[in-house]
């Protein structure tokens, strides 16, 4: 068994590589993931890719957000230190509404970004890792699994029909900037 974990095609043009990708699935060949230096419509449903949760934990963030501004100017203005200023009622609820709507943001704001970090795994500090240096620059990348899918030379024949500039086998399953 040989030590080749990805074969890489490289493409200097996304309609290349969208056509590199429907070569490769109409002949049941498995694309590990694609990388590419600028978003591309259309890519995620030609691989599958589910449909991002995100919505779901901003919503539940926002109302985290809300619940807990609403509990804290409550608790500090209506419950521990109720005050009459101005003649106005202690629970005013117009008042409590800006603060409200800034804390959901910040919470919201906060929850995403910190999802974000936890699920690319692109922490501050940590070096970023690539299949191939130059898809953050001017190509784009199909790695296929070597091990899942058995015959190197037909996958390496349908990369280079379909306009590949570049086909390579690597051993390793990222490059590391460190």
């Amino acid at each position: 068994m040989s030590n080749i974990k990805y074969i890489l095609g490289s493409f200097g043009d996304p309609d290349e590589m969208m056509h590199g990708i429907e070569k490769l699935q109409e002949n049941n060949i498995k694309i590990h993931d694609v990388y590419t230096p600028m978003p591309i419509h259309g890519i995620e449903a030609k691989l599958g890719v589910k449909r991002s949760r995100l919505d779901i934990l901003a919503f539940f963030c926002g109302i985290t957000g809300t619940v807990s501004a609403f509990a804290l100017i409550y608790l500090t203005s209506v419950v521990d230190w109720k005050h009459n200023i101005g003649g106005k009622p202690a629970f005013a609820l117009p008042d409590f509404i800006p603060i409200m709507f800034e804390v959901t943001i910040l919470f919201c704001a906060f929850g995403l970004v910190g999802s974000y970090y936890a699920s690319t795994h692109l922490f501050p500090g940590r070096a970023p890792r690539v299949m191939d240096l130059r898809a953050t620059d001017d190509r784009f990348i199909i790695a296929v699994d070597a091990q899942e899918n058995g015959d190197h030379g037909k996958i390496d024949g349908l990369l280079k029909e379909a306009g590949a500039l570049e086909v390579k086998h690597n051993e390793r399953k990222y490059i590391s900037y460190e």
